[in-house]
C-alpha cells in the first residue's frame, strides 16, 4: 500500500497538496500540529477521491513527537510504504531582527528546517532500500531573495533549499529525487493579513497565486514524470522573482 505524507496538512497549501495526490491514486497521511478542526476538513476532502486518510498530529520541529509517532507507524505498519514525502509545514513570526526574541529564531527554524530533517530522516533508509521516493521540501521566496523582517523564515526556507541540494546528490543514485517548490504569494493562510491589492502591482502576472496551482507543481514533481528532474528550485510566483 503506498503513501504521501504531507506535513502541515491541515489547510492552505499542505491541504491542496494532500487532496491532489490523493487524485494521483495515494493514500494520505495528513500531519498538522494541533487544529484537528481544519485537518479533518483535510480528510473529508482526501476521502472525497475514494482514498484513505489518516490524521498524524506531531509537531514537525519535535523530535520526540515525530519519533514516537511517525516512527511507532512505520515500524507498526511493515506492508505500507511511504512513496512521496512533501515537507511543507512551517510558520512565520515576522519582525525585524534587531527586536526579534529567541523563541521567534527558534520556533520558525524548528518548523522549516530542523522538521525538514526529523521527519525526511526516518523515511530515507526504506526510500533508498526500495530505490524509489519523491521527496518536495516547500520552500518561499524569501529563501531566495530574502525578504526584511524575515530573518528567521528566509533563514529557514533558504537552509531547505541547500538541504534539498545535498540531498539530492546522496541519494540520486538509488532512484530518489529531492526538489523544491518555492511559492511567492500565494492566497492561503500564509498570506493573511497581506493586502493582495497593494503587493499585486509588483507581480507581472498582477495576482496572487491559488493553492491548487502550487498543488500542481508538486503533483508533478511526486509524479513519475519527472523522473529526470533532481536538486532543482522552481519558483511559482507570478514571474515577481526566479
Amino acid at each position: 500500500m503506498k503513501y504521501a505524507l504531507i506535513t502541515g496538512a491541515g489547510r492552505g497549501i499542505g491541504r491542496a497538496v494532500a487532496v491532489k495526490l490523493a487524485e494521483m491514486g495515494y493514500n494520505i497521511i495528513i500531519n498538522y500540529k494541533s487544529n484537528t478542526e481544519e485537518a479533518n476538513k483535510t480528510l473529508a476532502l482526501v476521502q472525497e477521491k475514494n482514498c484513505e486518510g489518516i490524521l498524524m498530529p506531531f509537531d514537525v520541529g519535535n523530535r520526540t513527537q515525530v519519533d514516537s509517532t511517525l516512527g511507532a507507524w512505520i515500524e507498526q505498519n511493515p506492508d505500507k510504504t511511504i512513496e512521496v514525502l512533501v515537507n511543507n509545514a512551517g510558520i512565520r513570526k515576522d519582525t525585524l531582527l534587531m527586536w526579534m526574541k529567541p523563541e521567534e529564531w527558534d520556533s520558525v527554524i524548528d518548523a522549516s528546517l530542523n522538521g525538514f530533517y526529523n521527519v525526511t530522516r526516518l523515511l530515507i533508509n526504506s526510500m533508498l532500500l526500495k530505490r524509489y521516493g519523491k521527496i518536495v521540501n516547500v520552500a518561499s521566496l524569501s529563501g531566495l531573495k530574502g525578504m526584511a523582517g524575515q530573518v528567521n523564515y528566509s533563514s529557514a526556507k533558504a537552509g531547505l533549499i541547500g538541504a534539498t541540494k545535498a540531498l539530492a546528490q546522496e541519494v540520486g543514485r538509488r532512484g530518489i529525487t529531492v526538489n523544491v517548490v518555492a511559492p511567492g504569494f500565494i492566497k492561503s493562510d500564509m498570506t493573511e493579513g497581506i493586502n493582495e491589492a497593494d503587493f499585486k502591482k509588483m507581480i507581472p502576472l498582477n495576482r496572487f497565486g491559488e493553492v491548487e496551482e502550487v498543488a500542481e507543481l508538486v503533483a508533478f514533481l511526486a509524479s513519475s514524470k519527472s523522473s529526470y528532474i533532481t536538486g532543482e528550485v522552481i519558483s511559482i510566483n507570478g514571474g515577481l522573482y526566479s
